[in-house]
């Protein structure tokens, strides 16, 4: 028995999956029927007949899917809704007028039939939702025709839910707020007829909720009888006004609307002002778009309180359809819900605004302006301390992410900087906004913001949009609140000066900074004493990056006279406190903050007291940074008493330019090298040792520096080496102050080295190791030349070398042999045959002896150290280190 059941049970299954197919079937070849059937004319009821078809499979087992019922739906209602009205169909073809009108009243009413059959079938709110929204888009159709077909179809389905069906859905009416709307602005359609239709529609709508609400509580009621009751006070129709009757519909809905009824009223009459710019006449549409401006202004003068928890949708929702509205007078009214929303709930449609897609576009910038432009306008102060407050953000949140407010709230500044009326507010607060744009500045250098920014919109067709990138838009809006404060010289003066460049990059923002700041105080800006005094307790606050900007801005308006009026310890004090500070960029700033108050007699000896910890914080510091810090420091020297100078100051600031002779920016390489000489020019007698050790130790690196082949650098090292000389008396060959290659110039290189080394002797392995350093530079010039210094200079040290440095120089040389640069290798196996060939001649075997044989030519000689003279004996450990290095040169 439960085989015979387990067999019935299998059966069945295959007998539904079979139905199931053969439905699928059926019904796509009556799609690709109706498919076929030409849109611009109905001259046979193929479409018809295959939708009567359809209607009778709805019936059947198994019932549609969601997507596949969508798209039946989808495509029927295109099919009917896509023909050209009946009289123009009977005009293309008079002698079938009379045929064409009964077959498309036919057809009509097989589509809405079908459509009847389909809500039957799935008697749920995605059912219904997915045949109202197919007709939901050609309500706002420009053709009349085509409206009047949705406005009946709808209807038709609204009258079928109320006689036939206890219509009850546990979930509320789907897309309520969406039809509610629809039908709402066909009240005021130009064409009377649609507009009777809608209005009978939404008093049948009315009807099924009034049906709802009472089922909920459980009471008895006729049908008929309600419908009539609602007939009589939603209507009559007023053809005259209709906007009487869109006023009486949209109060008497109160009841039956939410927070997401009213966003979605909101949206229908956005998408009736996208449909009023298609409708031929401007009779046409200046109905349509009143209807839609007294929905507007109703629905968010009675139900504005409603609101607030979808204002993100709602302002989401105009700016993507301003997209597709161009008529003037269409777009102001479809920003009419941005004043009148932020007029109560300004902070919430603040921060909707603010997450509209960067760059601004026009549309996202009409919505900022819409604020304050547009009555009722919200309090301008209270949007300009909103924005402020979002400017002081970090683009960083704590989790790590980019956050796009501080950017999107700089580009609504920017926006309603445009407005005149608003510039008066804006002043007030001026010295706040510029502070917090130029942090941000800082905040936004290398910052990317994926998954927010978008190109503009506003791209001409065929233009490449520019890449977008969010520092450079911080700028502009810097740029723009100056100009539109009054400092167009200021702006002009950044623009001559690359300073904007500068603000925009990571290593120079407190340069482009500092030189608007001196710009402003050169040209006397008025509000500089308000920033003055903003200034003082930011420096103190925020990160490293808030502070150096504020730093470098405040340090520049040390220049101004209001300064006396500050506390020492604000102004001098702070500076010293820098001067210790780990970040190199705020010692360079507090350098420059002391040099400037030096310029006042009353702090000049002061800020002389610091010199020593001047220099010394400039140890260690980047090259460009020291540039910096020096020009600025030079001030201070000039206004020294020489006799009072302390020699060791000049010393240190030596000792810190020299390692930058080497540096890889030729900016730097030659800064340095010129105030190195310009720091020796100041020193006098008498020469200590500190000095003269500091000089002899910048010999090697000026020579080789001279060699790189950049004249611009050489030229400084040649004038830096005359003011060397001329201090220590030097007596240098004067092949030394050459700038010509030393290629085919050995003889010159080795009298440099012997002089170097008979007038240095203590000095010789300082030579050496600075040689072996350069060769490991960067720059390919640099290597060769060291390489050719060093083959001059050991040979010259043969009476003071030792076991391990001429190890050194041979493991050096063996590297310098692979070198990517193929003369670099030349000259290291020519250096290490010239070193061993030297050493051998000069130390090693005899003076005149016949058999000198030189080891660049021959391969072989004996380790032994017995044999040779009691002089040579001594230096058994080199012999054993040159049979050791010709041996790698065999291999």
């Amino acid at each position: 028995m439960a085989l015979v059941e387990n067999v019935t049970t299998l059966q069945k299954s295959q007998d539904l999956l079979e139905a199931e197919r053969e439905k699928k079937t059926m019904i796509k070849k009556m799609m690709r029927q109706i498919q076929e059937e030409p849109l611009d004319s109905l001259s046979s009821s193929v479409r018809k007949q295959a939708m009567e078809i359809l209607t009778q499979l709805s019936h059947t087992q198994p019932t549609l899917g969601v997507r596949e019922r969508s798209e039946l739906v989808n495509m029927c209602v295109q099919s009917v809704f896509s023909l050209p009205s009946v009289q123009a169909m009977q005009e293309k073809d008079e002698a079938k007028a009379e045929t064409i009108q009964t077959l498309y009243h036919q057809t009509l009413e097989a589509l809405q039939t079908l459509l009847k059959a389909l809500f039957i079938e799935d008697l749920t709110p995605a059912g219904l939702k997915s045949i109202l929204e197919a007709l939901g888009p050609w309500m706002n159709s420009g053709k009349a025709h085509e409206r009047a077909r949705a406005v009946n179809s709808h209807v038709s389905v609204l009258n079928y839910m109320l006689l036939t069906l206890p219509f009850f859905m546990p979930l509320g009416f789907p897309a309520l707020g969406l039809l509610l709307g629809r039908l709402i602005l066909r009240i005021g359609d130009p064409d009377e007829e649609i507009g009777r239709e809608a209005l009978d529609g939404i008093i049948i709508l009315y009807t099924i909720l009034e049906l709802q609400k009472r089922a909920r509580d459980k009471e008895e009621t006729n049908k008929k009888e309600l419908y009539e009751s609602n007939k009589h006070f939603l209507g009559p129709y007023n053809p005259v006004s209709p906007c009487q009757n869109i006023l009486r519909v949209i109060a008497e809905f109160g009841d039956f609307l939410g927070p997401q009824q009213i966003k979605d009223l909101l949206l229908a009459a956005l998408e009736g002002l996208k449909g009023s710019s298609e409708a031929p006449g401007k009779d046409s549409r200046e109905m349509m778009q009143l209807a839609s401006e007294v929905m507007l202004s109703s629905v968010l003068e009675w139900y504005r309180h409603r609101a607030l928890e979808v204002i993100p949708e709602i302002m989401q929702g105009i700016y993507m359809q301003l997209s597709h509205i161009q008529e003037p007078r269409a777009r102001q009214v479809a920003l009419l819900p941005v004043s009148l929303l932020a007029s109560s709930f300004m902070t919430e449609v603040v921060v909707a605004l603010l997450m509209c897609p960067l760059p601004l576009n026009s549309n996202g910038a009409e919505m900022w302006r819409q604020l304050i432009l547009r009555k009722p306008s919200c309090d301008v102060r209270d949007l300009l301390d909103l924005l402020l407050g979002s400017l002081k953000e970090k683009p960083v949140t704590k989790e790590g992410r980019a956050s796009i407010m501080p950017l999107a709230a700089a580009s609504g500044l920017c926006e309603l900087l445009s407005v005149n009326s608003c510039m008066g507010r804006v002043r007030r607060i001026y010295p706040q906004l510029l502070l917090a744009l130029l942090i941000q500045v800082h905040y936004h250098i290398g910052l990317n913001l994926p998954g927010y920014v978008a190109f503009p919109k506003d791209t001409k067709k065929g233009a490449q949009p520019s890449a977008f990138v969010p520092v450079r838009w911080v700028v502009k809006v810097v740029k723009t609140l100056l100009l539109r404060m009054g400092c167009s010289y200021e702006t002009t003066f950044l623009e001559d000066q690359r300073g904007w460049e500068l603000m925009e990059q990571a290593e120079s923002h407190h340069r482009g900074v500092a030189l608007l700041a001196r710009a402003m105080v050169h040209y006397s800006c008025q509000e500089l004493c308000r920033i003055l005094y903003l200034l003082i307790p930011l420096l103190e606050r925020g990160d490293e990056k808030h502070k150096i900007t504020a730093t470098a801005f405040f340090v520049e308006l040390l220049q101004m006279e209001q300064v006396r009026r500050i506390p020492e310890e604000y102004s001098l004090g702070r500076m010293a406190e820098g001067l210790s500070h780990h970040d190199p960029i705020m010692k360079v700033l507090s350098i420059r903050g002391l040099v400037i108050l030096a310029r006042r007699t009353d702090k000049t000896a002061k800020v002389q007291a610091l010199l020593p910890s001047m220099v010394k914080g400039l140890k260690n510091v980047d090259g460009m940074l020291v540039v910096e810090a020096v020009h600025n420091l030079k001030a201070v020297f000039k206004g020294r008493d020489r006799k009072l100078m302390d020699s060791a100051v000049y010393v240190e600031m030596l000792q810190i330019l020299l390692p930058h002779f080497s540096d890889s920016r030729e900016d730097v390489r030659s800064s340095c090298i010129n105030l190195y000489g310009k720091v020796v020019q100041k020193l006098r007698a008498p020469r200590t040792q500190a000095m003269e050790e500091q000089l002899v130790s910048t010999l090697v690196p000026l020579l080789l520096t001279m060699q790189e082949g950049n004249t611009k650098v050489s030229q400084k090292c040649v004038k830096t080496l005359l003011r060397c000389s001329y201090f220590m008396a030097w007596e240098l060959p004067k092949r030394a102050y050459s700038r010509k290659p030393w290629d085919n110039q050995q003889q010159t290189v080795a009298k440099i080295c012997k002089c170097l080394v008979n007038t240095h002797q203590d000095s010789a392995f300082i030579f050496l190791s600075q040689s072996l350093e350069y060769a490991k530079n960067s720059r390919a010039s640099l290597r060769k030349c060291s390489v050719m210094f060093i083959g001059s200079l050991v040979p010259c040290m043969e009476s003071i070398m030792t076991e391990d440095r001429l190890n050194e120089v041979k493991a050096a040389l063996e590297n310098l042999r692979h070198d990517p640069e193929a003369s670099v290798c030349i000259y290291a196996a020519q250096v290490q045959d010239h070193i061993l060939a030297s050493c051998w001649q000069n130390s090693w075997l005899p003076h005149g002896d016949s058999w000198v044989c030189y080891p660049a030519t021959t391969h072989h000689w004996s380790s032994s150290c017995e044999n040779l003279p009691t002089s040579h004996q001594r230096r058994s450990w080199i012999m054993q280190a040159l049979g050791s290095w010709k041996m790698s040169l065999k291999q």
